[in-house]
């Protein structure tokens, strides 16, 4: 693990991020990640942050701070409890720490897909009706 390495684990339905600050230890929005209740920005250690899951290490090609100005922003903003899982959640808060911009590709693939499935049905429902109508002969049916 490399001091400002932004961490993804797998959970069920989605992907769990944090920030490796060295030592074993990793800061992440822990949001609903362990309980019902919502937790605020906290530091784990790296088995507690996999709960029983493969860790990854992400590469940010937008990334705009150095590893230890990364590690000093994500412990700025420890103890904050403002967890929201569409506008601040563990993606959004590595984002913010890596390349000072706020997002989560989990959350704008989320609100894409209906725009994706409605593309999809017009695209659909355009070749039916383009397609040649299929004659069928009556002659032969039975009553």
């Amino acid at each position: 693990m490399v001091i400002g390495g932004h961490l993804v684990t797998r959970r069920v339905g989605y992907t769990h991020h944090g920030i490796y600050v060295g030592d074993g230890k990793v800061l992440h929005y822990a949001g609903w990640c362990c309980s019902l209740r919502r937790a605020p920005v906290q530091e784990t250690s790296l088995s507690e942050f996999a709960d029983g899951h493969e860790i990854r290490v992400e590469r940010t090609p937008g990334r705009r701070y150095s590893r230890e100005e990364v590690v000093r922003r994500a412990y700025s903003r420890l103890g904050e409890d403002c967890y929201r899982v569409t506008t601040n959640n563990c993606e959004h808060f590595c984002a913010w720490c890596l390349c000072g911009e706020s997002r989560s590709d989990q959350i704008d693939a989320l609100v894409a897909l209906p725009h994706r499935c409605l593309h999809a049905l017009v695209n659909m429902l355009s070749q039916f009706v383009r397609a040649k109508p299929i004659h069928v002969s009556t002659d032969r049916l039975a009553c």
